[in-house]
């Protein structure tokens, strides 16, 4: 970390200043704060793709050279080629990249995706050259342990979906576990499990997911049914989860491609029938990326209109688990600034209201677990697939898994512009409370009041639209040559605590003296 010289721009985040004219002020008592619910211990979690093992075509970076392209098979159906470009297969053993995971342990790893729908795994050490027929990849038994080895190095549990399309088929065209029971023996035979598991990444999209020409809502729920008896009778420890759909309530100018047949939840669960699974899972993305045609602005990134999407999104699914699965947990398995990679300033702080703003409002409405897209691939990554190199998003989430623990209070605050106030019971620390307060608002500042001691962690920046951010003034970057940096907070004295325009503050309230916090 690296100390800033711009003192004066310091000086408006530390406690104890004036606070200006027009500032509003709010009085915390977190001694009182009553408990609303509890989250998964690994309720901030994280996906790497399946595209990302095996290597292949996945989302080309901004400023890449669009060239002419035939569509490949890896491409997903109905989708421009010249969106993709070649990746090689992430490196899961780097001692860099298990050192930022396991930052944030204990976590679930999700391994699924489109691609995921149609990948095969090779049936013996040596993989096939190419892919058979009915499938548009493969998976090599390496690659899969791999994957089994990250996991238990950095105490992340394995979530996937596995592989539907033409060559899990049989001559009738019904879906068969000819790939899943391999794939879970292999599984155990390298000492890993898979916690959960959705039946399909997306099967809403199915059209563009590998699924036989004409899939409907019908021969969605009856292979489903196929899968459950096979996965109860093959992995009865393992969740199902389901259905984890995507883009029903995406804005109108950053909706589905109309070329793409999108099949409706409503529809797939009355296939599946009620009471059939673990856990409710869906997707969320507030827009597709600029890449995929949609037309949203760095400048509404702080927007309250953008940042309640979230809610938006979990209004719309939450009824549907109310119906179809009541009482069952829910799990938001997938999400990111926008869908297709990203947008250009999705690696920037900006993002990192809405990663964490998100986080909050999902933890108050008792959403079990939110999986970013993706650890360290394309714009979204939390890390740089290239270079290893931690963005804004990261340190927030290390700064999450730092303080917030597992159960989830109500700060009393009232959501509004420039305050967005979440509290949980601070992690390890008996009667203690963590609160994140966000001050989305660019231009003016904000106060609390708290009657309690309290470590400040805020992070800004003076160029929100970049990768630069700071924590209490210094500038956080790793090398990679040592250990991840330890996040300091700013001791404070009970009294006023000043939010400078566009940051975010975490507080850490040891001494909060909250009797339900142990």
């Amino acid at each position: 970390m690296t100390k800033r010289s711009d003192c004066a721009a310091l000086g408006l985040v530390l406690l104890g200043a004036a606070v200006p004219a027009g500032a509003q002020q709010q009085v915390l008592d977190v001694a009182t704060l009553a408990r609303i619910g509890t989250v998964d211990e690994r309720f901030q979690s994280y996906n790497v793709e399946m595209l990302e093992v095996t290597g292949g075509r996945f989302w080309k970076p901004y400023g890449s050279t669009i060239d002419a392209a035939a569509p490949s098979s890896d491409t997903p159906t109905g989708m421009n080629p010249n969106l993709y470009e070649y990746r090689p297969p992430i490196d899961l053993a780097d001692p860099r990249l298990r050192k930022l995971a396991a930052a944030l342990a204990p976590a679930y790893v999700r391994v699924s995706g489109t691609w995921a729908n149609s990948t095969y795994l090779a049936d013996s050490a040596e993989p096939p050259a190419a892919a058979p027929a009915g499938f548009a990849g493969v998976l090599s038994r390496q690659q899969w342990k791999g994957v089994v080895d990250f996991a238990r190095a950095v105490d992340a549990r394995l979530v996937v979906s596995f592989a539907t399309s033409a060559g899990t088929r049989d001559a009738a065209g019904v879906w068969t576990p000819a790939q899943a029971r391999p794939f879970l023996a292999y599984t155990k035979e390298l000492g890993g499990e898979i916690a959960a598991a959705e039946f399909m990444n997306e099967p809403n999209l199915a059209s563009i997911g590998g699924a036989p020409k004409g899939y409907d809502a019908a021969t969605y729920g009856r292979d489903f049914k196929v899968f459950r008896a096979f996965a109860r009778e093959a992995a009865p420890s393992m969740r199902i989860l389901g259905p984890g759909s995507v883009a029903e309530t995406m804005s109108p100018n950053g909706i589905r491609p109309t070329t793409i047949v999108m099949l409706q939840t409503p529809d797939l669960l009355a296939a599946t029938g009620s009471g059939v699974l673990d856990v409710f899972s869906y997707h969320h993305y507030g827009t597709v990326s600029k890449r995929c045609g949609g037309s949203m602005t760095a400048d509404e990134s702080l927007s309250e209109d953008w940042l309640g999407r979230t809610d938006a999104t979990h209004a719309f699914y939450k009824p549907l688990r109310d119906q179809f699965e009541p009482g069952k947990p829910i799990w938001l398995t997938e999400t990111a600034d926008a869908a297709c990679g990203g947008n250009p300033w999705a690696a920037s702080f900006v993002d990192t209201f809405r990663y964490l703003d998100q986080l909050g409002r999902l933890a108050k409405q008792g959403v079990q677990v939110v999986a970013h897209n993706t650890l360290a691939a394309s714009d979204y990554g939390m890390v740089d697939g290239h270079t290893l190199s931690p963005r804004p998003n990261y340190w927030g989430a290390v700064l999450w898994r730092k303080l917030m623990g597992a159960t989830v209070l109500e700060s009393g605050v009232p959501l509004r512009a420039g305050l967005h106030a979440y509290a949980h019971c601070l992690r390890g620390t008996r009667g203690g409370v963590a609160l994140l307060l966000i001050n989305n608002d660019k231009t003016a500042a904000q106060t609390v009041t708290l009657k309690a001691p309290a470590e400040k962690y805020t992070l800004s920046s003076s160029r929100p639209e970049t990768a630069q951010v700071w924590l209490n003034g210094t500038e956080l970057t790793w090398d990679g040559k040592a250990d991840l940096p330890r996040l300091q907070g700013m001791p404070t004295k009970a009294g006023d605590v000043m939010l400078a325009p566009a940051t975010i503050t975490f507080l850490a309230v040891p001494q909060a003296g909250n009797g339900v916090c142990r």
